[in-house]
């Protein structure tokens, strides 16, 4: 299994939780406060689904500003 830890900056204001919910590859997560909004925990069985999860479904989400993505290893 594959894992990523993703510190999402949304615009202010924004709330993700529904739209995070709706990602399958996304484990967990939190609102959070400081530089990031929200803590994403990831899991996926190969690293091209996690890559895709993160670049197609995160990244492109309308109020998303920025992201720092960190790869767990074992």
């Amino acid at each position: 299994m594959n894992t990523a830890f993703v510190l999402i900056n949304a615009e202010m204001g924004s709330d993700l939780t529904q739209e995070l919910k709706s990602i399958a590859e996304v484990k967990e997560f939190y609102g959070v406060y400081g530089v990031y909004d929200y803590v994403v925990r990831l899991e996926a069985s190969n690293m091209e689904q996690l890559k895709d999860a993160i670049t197609n479904k995160i990244r492109r989400m309308k109020n998303v500003r920025s992201t720092l993505t960190m790869m767990v290893i074992d």
